[in-house]
């Protein structure tokens, strides 16, 4: 999604398979270093947090997901320094396709993003630029958001930088809970608890539900459901993504509790089919009392509307979000590695971050700058900017396949879950081990 695992673009299918990518990775590492292509990208000045401000010009891809921020940071960037960034949008659909054939006829720009969940096969392929030397030299680097810099860590190595972030996290009508009886000063901090509100507010009756959820949309389902695993503790995955564990007493406890809401008539009419395109669009019409929303929807939402933010809690407690968004490297056919470094590293700095970053209401990548002078104003940013620090970015190089595919093995593990028995959730997730161990 434009958000990464928001609505739509965690939906899609993985438009390159993993073997165009690595074809594409050995054509890079042919290059060699001679032609400043190499994979360490860092120069003459890797212990240079600041890069280099020469009046280079810069080419740089992100997808059309993003195209709100990367535009804002692109034109606050070329407004203040000698280097130019030229920003091509790509339809968010074509853009795995367009970065494998750049890659195969070694056209790559200086500077691309990366749905963060599909970094990983960049990284293993060699597209990205070494950046491990420079990220660790950034004063803040140990605030950077975790989850997207170890998403782009490979063999040890640094190769990316978080570029927009998008978390998952419950919405709550707090008027639909001061007439259901509840305290719209207390979100649920349980699975068990978030149950109960929502029958709470399903029982005002009317046009009015509980909650809801995508049941037909893979992408809604890692973004959303993932959360209350982690949260306990527990893992989706083994550390390699190579095997399922979606069938954890914990999971099963998240399952029970969705297949609950469908089977009592708590969840608003639709669920069964909803594939993602409009699944965001339900909870503003204010009939809706909790559910699992990504963040970069809080600025969407109607005035009108009083709505409160929490973390998304595990049966028991704790909390967790899904970060995802883009994350964005140099490209390791570079020329201009100094110069795009320069580029990045003011992308993360304290003006790029609170002046149009927080300004624009966005998630910032660092967690030192929760709270800003932006987001003090409203306390739900800080809330969600916070929840970084607790957010997890899963790690698997057939993520697409598995997880996004319409046709794909954990949509069905979904939909038996909740929609059937549950009875076949053992055999599903074996399903998805296979498919990521591919």
């Amino acid at each position: 999604m434009g958000r990464t695992t928001g609505p739509r673009g965690r939906m899609r299918r993985l438009a390159l398979g993993a073997a165009a990518l690595l074809t594409a990775g050995s054509l890079i590492t042919a290059c060699g270093s001679g032609d400043g292509g190499s994979r360490s990208g860092a120069g003459d000045k890797a212990s240079d947090a600041n890069g280099v401000d020469d009046g280079a010009t810069l080419t740089m891809w992100t997808r059309a997901a993003t195209r709100p921020q990367s535009e804002a940071l692109v034109k606050a960037y070329n407004a203040h320094h000698k280097n130019k960034v030229e920003l091509t949008v790509v339809p968010t659909d074509d853009y795995q396709a367009k970065v494998g054939a750049a890659a195969g006829s070694h056209d790559l720009p200086d500077l691309f993003a990366s749905d963060v969940v599909f970094v990983p096969n960049y990284t293993s392929s060699g597209l990205f630029a070494d950046l491990t030397d420079r990220v660790d030299a950034l004063p803040f680097a140990g605030k950077l958001a975790r989850s997207h810099i170890e998403a782009g860590t490979y063999e040890g190595k640094k190769y990316v930088v978080p570029h927009t972030l998008d978390l998952s996290v419950l919405f709550y009508n707090k008027a639909l809970y001061k007439k259901a009886g509840l305290d719209p000063a207390k979100p649920p901090t349980t699975l068990a608890e978030w149950d109960r509100q929502a029958r709470a507010v399903d029982a005002l009756g009317g046009d009015v539900s509980g909650t809801f959820f995508g049941g037909n949309c893979g992408g809604c389902g890692v973004f959303t459901w993932w959360p209350s695993i982690w949260a306990a503790g527990d893992e989706v995955m083994n550390d390699n993504g190579t095997e399922a564990e979606l069938d954890s007493a914990t999971a099963k406890k998240v399952y029970d509790t969705y297949r609950g809401w469908v089977k009592d008539g708590i969840v608003a009419p639709g669920a069964r089919d909803e594939t993602g395109a409009t699944w965001t669009g339900v909870f503003p019409k204010g009939k809706v009392g909790v559910m699992p929303m990504p963040s970069t929807t809080l600025g969407l939402m109607p005035k009108s509307l009083d709505l409160g933010v929490a973390p998304i809690p595990g049966p028991d407690g704790g909390k967790s979000t899904f970060v995802g968004g883009d994350a964005v490297g140099i490209a390791a056919t570079s020329k201009k590695a100094d110069q795009a470094w320069n580029f990045l590293a003011w992308s993360l700095g304290d003006e790029a971050q609170v002046e149009v970053v927080a300004a624009h209401k966005d998630v910032v990548a660092r967690t030192d700058l929760a709270s800003n002078k932006y987001s003090d104003a409203d306390p739900r940013l800080v809330a969600v900017n916070q929840l970084v620090a607790d957010g997890r970015t899963p790690y698997a190089l057939k993520f697409g396949q598995t997880f996004n595919d319409p046709n794909g093995p954990w949509l069905t593990l979904m939909r038996d879950a909740v929609f059937g028995d549950g009875a076949s959730v053992e055999k599903d997730n074996k399903a998805v081990s296979a498919s990521l161990a591919e």
